[in-house]
């Protein structure tokens, strides 16, 4: 059931002839308003897609209104609250991976989408941590400069015979650095008949817990094909409530509940109305930066729909 500033909002998006975005870590009352929930290759996917709306509202954090932007140059991009960034994407600024490209020019730069626009402008390719194996392995260099997430960047390692160099070497998100191994061992014992979901996102010994390290994308996925009923997630909080709108019938747990975005959790039922009454904060990109990283936004895209 909705409510009236839900209602509201709704009103509001139809007659702006608007789209709402939100990323899969969102609180509950923003999911249940939004047109569409996914992780990051899946909004990117959709902010292609984008042919008939006049506004999109982002309801994520700076980057990945960044790329709507570069995907759909003609409408506007409004995020709610313009505070939402990314700690990690600010990691890895662009006269960094300029740096790393001097240093091993015969490299191939792949840039994780938590990026900004300035750091993707320098990319030969992008990726999530959804397709982040097949982008590497569909390119013909055989060292890949990898960033800005170091754990992403472990978890491709162990599974290409390319060299992945991580840039830059510390890179991280602060919300699954949060997991531990002790926070996974304690929930199966708990629910020894679980099953044991994480991202690749965390640190490599929680990774090493179980076969099944997956985008969020992928770990809906996996609990709406599996035949059973016990989930522990290892990413942020959310990603549980979404599962259990979606599957009622499911038990996903967090396997860590202070792991919480503070950054996606910005945005609020207000700030998303204030965003469609005033079309602000709007998100732009140079025009220059813009055409070079949707040379590699495209790429993704193309390798990732084959």
């Amino acid at each position: 059931m909705l409510t009236d500033l839900q209602k509201e909002i709704r009103y509001l998006k139809e007659e702006k002839n608007g789209i709402i975005l939100a990323h899969n870590y969102q609180p509950q009352e923003i999911q249940e308003i939004a047109d569409f929930i996914g992780d990051s290759l899946e909004l990117c996917i959709k902010a292609s897609e984008i042919k008939d709306k006049d506004l999109v509202v982002f309801c994520g954090v700076d980057f990945m209104a960044e790329t709507a932007a570069i995907l759909n140059p003609l409408k506007k991009i409004v995020i709610p609250d313009k505070n939402a960034e990314c700690p990690m994407a600010h990691m890895l600024p662009a006269a960094e991976v300029r740096k790393y490209k001097k240093r091993y020019p015969s490299a191939a730069v792949v840039l994780y989408v938590n990026t900004l626009a300035e750091a993707k402008a320098e990319a030969d390719v992008l990726c999530t941590s959804a397709n982040a194996l097949k982008v590497v392995e569909s390119l013909e260099e055989d060292t890949i400069l990898f960033g800005p997430d170091q754990n992403l960047a472990w978890y491709v390692a162990q599974q290409t015979d390319k060299e992945i160099i991580p840039i830059p070497e510390e890179g991280h998100c602060y919300v699954h650095k949060m997991f531990t191994p002790a926070d996974i061992l304690f929930q199966k014992e708990k629910y020894p008949e679980a099953d044991v979901l994480v991202h690749p996102e965390c640190n490599k010994e929680v990774q090493e817990l179980t076969e099944n390290v997956l985008s969020t994308g992928g770990m809906l996925k996996h609990v709406k094909k599996s035949s059973k009923k016990d989930f522990i997630i290892g990413t942020e909080v959310d990603m549980v409530t979404r599962i259990k709108r979606e599957h009622p019938e499911k038990n996903p747990m967090p396997a860590f509940e202070e792991a919480i975005c503070e950054n996606m959790k910005l945005h609020t039922l207000e700030k998303v109305k204030n965003s469609l009454i005033n079309e602000e904060f709007v998100v732009t990109v140079p025009e220059e930066i813009a055409q070079k990283a949707l040379k590699a936004v495209q790429r993704m895209l193309d390798i990732s729909l084959r």
